[in-house]
């Protein structure tokens, strides 16, 4: 009797687009991420689905909602499909991670078998209790149809393990984009890989690769900024950004009782348009949750409004802008349909 199960990266989430790195931090999904939501939840209209399961972080459980919500099924959390706990990795920009151990970074990406950071789970250990979750799905659902929800770097471990790659070959095999879709068969103890990182269903307006280069270099690096703290108490926050070693802008940020105020936030002109500036702003998303705010403002010109919109603050009056942080699932918008790859 056989089981599919269906595997789904999370949607865009903050560290996907603000570079940071997240494993087992619990980040929510942003405003194009539930673009890509819209775009999973026509995916899956048509498909008889019995359970929905996924991680028990904010970030997959949203995702899954584009699945579970209109079939009327619950959710189902599963820790083992948790991402990689990356130890004193998390809530560091990957630009920081960079400088402080370039091979590191690297090994992380193309050689997991070496990969090891202080506190941090192993690759090994990911691909094992990841196996264990689909063993325990299939057993309580033979011969049905499941959609579990999980994160980039545990799902490459695990796809790559079922077709029969060791460790240290997983790091030559590519990224799955952010809602990616495979396809597991398993029936008694086999389990085959029928598709994996598919996600023909979001056009390329909608996708977090087509606006990245990590995952194209060979060594899977990229300029990502650091920062240089300037100041830094239970009033906000004064920072430097940093590309490699050159001052590439900087930011400010101030705790107001309701809410985390930016009171500066520039990249120098040489290097806007490059996608360096929301790298700013998940510096203050991270103050603001550290300090228990639920929401991100600044006094925005007319000029930049289209540009905070695109990332999720809505205007509050004819000057603020404001970005809800708090992780709650929100409703998923209706888009039009690429009908040619549906």
């Amino acid at each position: 009797m056989t089981t599919k199960i269906f595997l789904v990266r999370h949607a865009e989430a903050e560290g996907n687009l603000f570079r940071l790195a997240h494993g087992q931090y619990d980040s929510i999904i942003t405003a194009n991420g539930y673009r890509q939501l819209a775009y999973l939840r026509e995916r899956f209209r048509n498909e008889r689905i019995d359970a929905v399961y996924g991680s028990d972080l904010t970030r997959t459980h949203i995702t899954a909602s584009a699945i579970y919500v209109p079939k009327n099924l619950p959710f189902q959390p599963m820790p083992l499909l948790r991402e990689l706990r990356l130890g004193v990795w998390e809530q560091m920009s990957w630009g920081e991670i960079l400088r402080m151990d370039r091979q590191m970074y690297i090994d992380f990406n193309k050689r997991p078998d070496l990969w090891h950071v202080e506190d941090a789970e192993t690759f090994a250990q990911v691909r094992d209790r990841m196996l264990e979750a689909l063993r325990q799905i299939a057993a309580r659902h033979p011969g049905g149809t499941v959609a579990a929800t999980s994160h980039g770097a545990a799902l490459r471990t695990l796809l790559g393990t079922l077709q029969g790659l060791s460790l240290e070959e997983i790091g030559k095999t590519g990224h799955g984009d952010n809602t990616a879709v495979s396809l597991i068969e398993v029936e008694g103890d086999a389990m085959r890989v029928v598709f994996r990182d598919d996600a023909s269903h979001v056009p390329a307006e909608a996708s977090t690769f087509r606006r990245q280069t990590w995952h194209k270099d060979d060594a899977a690096t990229e300029p990502g900024l650091w920062y240089q703290t300037e100041l830094e108490n239970s009033m906000g926050r004064t920072a430097g950004a940093m590309l490699d070693e050159t001052p590439a802008g900087r930011f400010a940020v101030r705790l107001e009782p309701e809410t985390l105020r930016i009171t500066e936030y520039e990249i120098i002109p040489e290097l806007r348009g490059r996608g360096y500036g929301v790298q700013l702003l998940g510096q203050a998303v991270q103050f603001a949750r550290k300090h228990g705010r639920e929401n991100v403002s600044l006094s925005c010109p007319e000029k930049l409004r289209g540009y905070f919109a695109k990332y999720g603050f809505a205007a509050a009056d004819e000057n603020l802008m404001v970005l809800d942080i708090r992780p709650i699932i929100r409703e998923i918008p209706d888009v039009e349909m690429p009908h040619d790859n549906i």
